[in-house]
């Protein structure tokens, strides 16, 4: 099923559900369990004990063993648990394009078992997710269960970047205490409070340019600056990934950070950075401004000025890129980011433009970019 998040497994683990009480069977990259059918079977449960951990599609397309009707297409799109892994640990892809063709056809990633940007927006089944991933209960606070979770890196990157979206959109807990409201920002905050301070600081600016060209040129060199941090942050701050420590400080602070909007993308309250975590990362950037400058602050001061522009750019354009339908040329920027998602977590770090993207060769497309 697109909407679900699912895991891979090993050939061996696919082969060791061979009985009746755990029958796995595969066609091609897919792993189905189909357990609750052996009995249903209209040949006979000996039938699918015989290829219990085996792949079925030879048998699938046999005419002269049984000829199988969509119906039974139908049972093995219900019995989709997951997908296989080659040998060196990658996933198989049927279509050659980084998606798995599923029984009906449909392409599904099978990192993140998705098909579409649409399946973001599907409900997850909560019981069911907790059940099958043993991850995180999206009916009880969040943070707790990754600090005490005991989860490795490996295992813990490989279920945040499987998008789960939280009944019809709301925000799962968190902490689930007082300090709740302070992790959700509606993302009209983001200019009610940083366009005022940047209008004041462009106002002292100003008094130390005879031309107003001059300001004008630092504001937009702030602005065009910001993109590269915009693309420096998000790739190796937010998406340190690999980088972490192998400990459940390193973890919680990469999933507090980003690593819960790589989880649950579309809850609209935590798309955008609160703002007491802004300030704390746009005070060293002041310093750095006003060293850089250091022979004029009022040049420091419009082009800080610029970039913390752009940062309010970048918040708004992210929400908006998940949450409205856009023009024209935004949609392209949409498909990108959401794509960065439900695809391709390890590329696409551009969100206000893909440009730096293309520089380093980390943009999305259908072969995996080299990483420099």
């Amino acid at each position: 099923m697109p909407g679900r998040t699912l895991p891979t497994f090993t050939l061996a683990e696919v082969e060791s559900h061979n009985s009746r009480k755990s029958c796995f069977v595969t066609v091609g990259n897919n792993v189905y369990d189909v357990t609750d059918f052996v009995d249903s079977h209209p040949g006979g449960a000996d039938l699918v004990l015989d290829y219990a951990g085996k792949d079925i599609t030879d048998i699938l397309k046999d005419e002269a063993s049984h000829a199988h009707s969509e119906a039974a297409y139908e049972v093995l799109d219900d019995s989709l648990v997951g997908f296989l892994a080659s040998a060196n640990g990658t996933t198989k892809s049927a279509s050659g394009n980084g998606l798995a063709n599923g029984a009906n056809g449909t392409n599904v990633h099978p990192r993140t078992g998705m098909s579409c940007e649409e399946d973001l927006t599907k409900d997850t089944d909560i019981a069911s997710d907790y059940k099958t991933h043993k991850f995180l209960d999206l009916s009880r606070p969040l943070f707790p269960q990754v600090w005490n979770g005991g989860f490795s890196k490996e295992f813990y990157l490989d279920q945040v970047h499987r998008p789960r979206h939280y009944r019809g959109g709301a925000s799962a807990p968190l902490f689930g205490n007082f300090l709740e409201p302070l992790t959700k920002t509606p993302w009209w905050v983001i200019p009610l409070v940083w366009v005022p301070p940047v209008c004041y600081g462009l106002y002292l600016a100003s008094k130390g340019f005879s031309n107003p060209a001059g300001e004008v040129a630092c504001f937009v060199a702030g602005l065009c600056l910001w993109t590269l941090i915009e693309y420096i942050m998000h790739r190796f701050l937010f998406h340190l990934d690999y980088y972490l420590p192998d400990n459940r400080v390193g973890i919680t602070l990469h999933f507090t950070l980003h690593g819960i909007h790589h989880y649950l993308p579309m809850d609209k309250y935590r798309l955008v950075m609160p703002p007491t975590l802004f300030l704390a990362l746009a005070t060293p950037f002041w310093k750095l401004a006003h060293t850089i400058f250091f022979w004029n602050w009022h040049i420091a001061t419009a082009v800080y000025c610029g970039g913390v522009f752009g940062y309010i750019c970048y918040d708004l354009t992210h929400y908006f890129l998940h949450h409205q339908n856009l023009p024209l040329w935004w949609k392209q920027l949409k498909k990108l980011h959401l794509e960065h998602h439900f695809l391709d977590y390890e590329n696409g770090f551009g969100v206000t433009s893909p440009f730096w993207d293309y520089v380093f060769g980390t943009e999305l497309g259908p072969a995996t970019k080299k990483k420099i």
